[in-house]
């Protein structure tokens, strides 16, 4: 036994007998995801100076990813996307604020994922400087088709303006935000954040969304339903058809960039708010599902997510609710260890790393939300890592203006990775570095997957026509799908062989039979056109 180990068996020894309570942990495990949020709203992405401290100190924390807020309103923290190049005081050309994070992170062995807002695009009564930004080619001046923007069921929209997910073109517009990061950077991943319907309901229904009225979207709605009226927010199967454009871009996004470069990992920034779906009567009854629209239990079980990073942001001093008026009478800790328990049992063979809420807690609160974090449930199943926001805020402390955000992430550094005052539970919970896990159904593929598009000859787009997925040699029926306002569809882990899909019905205007071969780790395209009656 050397020094080193003798002295850090004394050091633990010491600290069990000193700290009361004090319970030893397990060595950390060999893969964790273990990352910052860094928004584009506070310092890390403006200058090479900033990106060089933002990877010194995550690597100083023994985490392995930045997720990093490059798509922050319609705009980029980059300088090839579809999105054009931020207007915020960034370093002048050529900096490129993506690019030189990806060389100085993976210089240190550290992953770059590429966060981008979905829906929201702008949050300011004055334009874009840029002519070709989406608030002023498809905003709220934009007229007919050409308008992309989501109003409430009353027509208003206060807050930001945001695009409506039921809108063919800005569905597209969506993707291709996601998509040409991929195309043009070796990000490690791209996430996903707001992609669900907005907050700010109308008084009238609190707990149903009230967003998603764009003519076209509703037209859309009436076509598919066979309706013509104005449903309300309630309406169970207009809550279902708005749901249904949100998981069409996340398919879409996981298939397209799948096949741009397969290792690319999708991740999304999900919603947690109130108490656990088990203790609400099950997931259809949590505010996710319901308030926001996003179906992201569903993600996972289809395969169209690889990490889910729930935004767990919960306060862990608030046990009762009655603690303080920042509680709002809610038991907090209690929620956010309900929803913990409920993301770790419903991974579905994917991953999910939990996010929590550094700014809203003190060091020794956040410490121990990671802890449990990543213990495992009452059923034996394990979190894949954790994700802090934010870098930017690291504590209370720092949110409250109380001590500079330095000062907090260098003690923030410290309770993760040395014995503290912070943490009576030894090792540190970060106390080693760790690597980030393998996607094993990308590495090691066993399934394929399908895409395509139904068009006419002319190539105008069949919307929402009823697809059905059978086994070419037995015509065993192995899903149904309707495809999205641009004539596309997507299925996801298929087993290698032979496949059909029928596309039948009037909407397509005939009937058309298409076979295929899945091969394990391939995207297969396909177009269908289906011919006359």
């Amino acid at each position: 036994m050397n020094r080193r180990t003798i002295a850090s068996l004394l050091t633990t020894a010491l600290l069990l007998l000193t700290v009361p309570g004090a319970v030893a942990a397990a060595d950390p495990p060999a893969e964790q995801f273990r990352a910052y949020w860094v928004d584009a709203f506070n310092e890390g992405l403006y200058n090479e100076a900033e990106i060089d401290e933002l990877v010194a100190a995550t690597k100083a924390a023994n985490m392995n990813a930045i997720v990093a807020q490059v798509g922050r309103r319609g705009d980029c923290f980059c300088n090839r996307a579809v999105m054009p190049r931020t207007q915020a005081a960034i370093a002048p050309l050529p900096f490129d604020p993506l690019q030189s994070l990806i060389d100085k992170a993976h210089a240190e062995g550290i992953e770059v994922h590429a966060w981008i807002i979905a829906t929201a695009i702008w949050n300011s009564g004055t334009a874009p400087r840029d002519p070709g930004h989406v608030y002023n080619t498809h905003g709220p001046s934009a007229i007919g088709d050409d308008n992309w923007v989501m109003t409430r069921y009353d027509g208003s929209r206060p807050g930001d303006t945001y695009l409506d997910p039921g809108h063919p073109a800005a569905a597209d517009y969506i993707v291709g935000m996601y998509t040409s990061i991929v195309e043009n950077y070796d990000v490690d991943g791209i996430n996903f954040d707001r992609i669900r319907y907005p907050d700010g309901q109308l008084a009238a229904w609190p707990q149903d969304n009230s967003w998603g009225y764009n003519p076209v979207a509703l037209a859309r709605f009436h076509a598919a339903t066979g309706r013509s009226d104005r449903p309300l927010p309630n309406d169970p199967q207009w809550s279902q058809w708005r749901r249904d454009q949100i998981t069409n871009i996340v398919r879409k996004v996981y298939l397209q960039s799948y096949a741009i470069k397969p290792q690319v990992r999708v991740s999304a920034d999900t919603i947690t708010y109130g108490d656990g779906p088990d203790q609400l009567g099950g997931w259809e009854a949590s505010r996710p599902y319901r308030e926001t629209l996003q179906d992201w239990r569903a993600w996972m079980e289809e395969g169209i997510l690889d990490l889910n990073i729930p935004m767990n942001y919960k306060r862990e001093f608030c046990v009762t609710g009655a603690e303080a008026p920042s509680c709002f009478g809610f038991p907090q800790r209690a929620w956010y260890e309900h929803w913990n328990e409920y993301i770790k049992d419903h991974q579905y063979d994917r991953q999910a790393a939990i996010g929590s809420a550094l700014y809203l807690n003190s060091i020794p609160d956040s410490v121990a939300q990671i802890r449990k974090a990543l213990a495992p449930s009452a059923a034996g199943n394990v979190a894949h890592g954790w994700v802090g926001y934010s870098y930017a805020n690291p504590d209370s402390l720092a949110t409250t203006n109380q001590r500079p955000r330095d000062t907090s992430r260098a003690e923030l550094t410290r309770a993760l990775t040395q014995p503290s005052e912070y943490d009576p539970v030894t090792p540190p919970v970060f106390a080693g570095p760790a690597v980030v896990p393998e996607m094993t159904w990308k590495t090691q593929p066993s399934t394929g997957h399908v895409m395509g598009t139904v068009t006419t000859a002319e190539g105008v787009p069949f919307d929402q026509v009823a697809l059905e997925l059978r086994d070419a040699e037995t015509d065993a029926l192995l899903g149904r799908r309707l495809t999205d306002g641009s004539g596309w569809f997507g299925f996801v882990d298929l087993e290698p062989g032979r496949y059909k899909v029928l596309v039948d019905g009037d909407r397509a205007q005939g009937r058309r039979v298409v076979v295929f071969t899945v091969r394990a780790g391939a995207v297969t395209t396909v177009q269908i056109q289906p011919s006359s009656r």
